[in-house]
């Protein structure tokens, strides 16, 4: 585990994870909202995780050159300042009822989501040593994670109440004051704790990008296989993880009610957290290859149950369909972790730009989810989860053959 030294850095890293989720699930919740209190459709409820996806496709590569010249903590600070102004911006829309300034505050949001993922990821990897060790951090960060993504979808499920008749942006308001205080306390913590800066811009490279001089890599994270087909992994995975609850949050509650939907969505995160929790323990000991291979291909099991069982099996008081969505959180807990650790791995000095590329094509979180209820406008809910199955193959690949890093001749340090 990490030095004692670096208990603090740990603490706000975990903190930030929290919020990344809360705000992120934030914006998933709201869909059962919008449907109801702006008319959308299935497909145009998930403009808002859209917007808050595509900001990362937009803000990925400019937050890693911004964390390279500026450092971890000026990156943070930055991150919750534009978080508190993205959420605030959502706040609004239910009292101007627009919803194009509700996917404006989403996607505003999405870009402090896209530098905090820029900070916390590397940031945990490197306070953990890296390797399997680096991959126990960050699988212990985010349980912090899974807690924001618990909370988020339930409280919203418990304002909005019984029927999605009464579904409103200002119903789910405390949610959204809750997410900024505490974006405003951890401004004030991040502004106080000593953060290392290990890939900090020298001054020397500083003068000589300045002056134009700086020396031009023939290499960089692309270079790598195993980074490239890792990249297109995460894109996968984050429309996994995006999509399995937020389909099932629009269509149950249709089917049953924004509450227990909502309740069940939040089972999801929940298991997520339970999972991460395992992850963490069993992370030194087991390969992210392992970890990778066997939650991809259990989770591709637990969707086929989605699609298949009968509507009319009810357990724990809801169909077996939505206790299966609950279900696939432990599976995907753990992959963020595995993924990252796996494609940059052997990295070295291109790991700050390769974590913002990594963060650009998490816009798949916003991507497939909609896609995905483009499907389900077409083919209904539970047939349209064939997308997630086949985004769950591509995971299996990675894990049993990308994830080599076949490169180990170009020079990291």
């Amino acid at each position: 585990m990490a030095k004692n030294k670096n208990l603090p850095a740990i603490i706000v890293m975990f903190a930030l994870f929290f919020m990344i989720a809360f705000v992120t699930n934030l914006a998933g919740s709201m869909g059962v909202i919008v449907t109801n209190q702006f008319g959308a459709s299935k497909a145009l409820s998930q403009l808002g995780t859209l917007a808050n996806f595509i900001a990362y496709a937009c803000m990925g590569i400019p937050a890693g050159i911004i964390l390279k010249r500026k450092g971890y903590k000026f990156t943070a600070l930055a991150a919750v300042i534009v978080g508190f102004v993205g959420v605030g911006i959502q706040f609004l829309s239910g009292y101007v009822e627009s919803f194009a300034v509700y996917v404006a505050g989403a996607f505003v949001a999405g870009f402090s989501m896209c530098m905090l993922n820029i900070v916390v990821n590397p940031m945990l990897n490197l306070l953990g040593g890296g390797g399997n060790k680096g991959n126990q951090l960050i699988q212990l960060g985010g349980s912090c994670n899974s807690i924001g993504g618990t909370i988020a979808p339930i409280f919203v499920g418990w304002l909005v109440g019984g029927s999605i008749a009464d579904a409103s942006v200002a119903k789910a308001a405390p949610v959204m004051i809750i997410a900024m205080v505490i974006f405003a306390l951890a401004f004030l913590v991040i502004l106080f704790t000593n953060i290392p800066e290990p890939h900090l811009e020298t001054p020397e490279e500083k003068a000589a990008r300045l002056a134009g001089k700086a020396e031009k890599d023939p290499h960089g994270p692309l270079s790598f296989r195993h980074f490239l087909l890792g990249a297109v992994a995460i894109f996968f995975y984050v429309g996994i993880e995006v999509g399995v609850p937020n389909t099932a949050n629009i269509h149950f509650s249709e089917v049953l009610s924004p509450a227990v939907a909502g309740s069940f969505v939040g089972a999801y995160w929940f298991c997520m957290l339970v999972g991460r929790l395992i992850g963490g323990a069993i992370g030194a000991k087991v390969s992210s290859k392992s970890m990778l291979t066997v939650t991809a291909a259990v989770a591709a099991l637990l969707v086929l149950g989605i699609i298949f069982v009968p509507a009319d099996i009810v357990v724990f008081g809801a169909p077996l369909a939505l206790v299966l969505v609950s279900a696939c959180g432990l599976c995907t807990s753990v992959m963020w972790g595995s993924i990252f650790n796996l494609a940059t791995e052997g990295l070295g000095k291109y790991t700050a730009t390769a974590s913002g590329i990594f963060m650009t094509l998490v816009c798949g979180g916003g991507i497939i989810p909609f896609f995905q209820n483009l499907l389900a406008d077409k083919v209904g809910s539970l047939q349209s989860y064939w997308l997630i199955i086949i985004c769950l193959a591509y995971l299996v690949f990675y894990a049993a053959y990308g994830s080599k890093n076949v490169n180990k001749d170009i020079k990291v340090d």
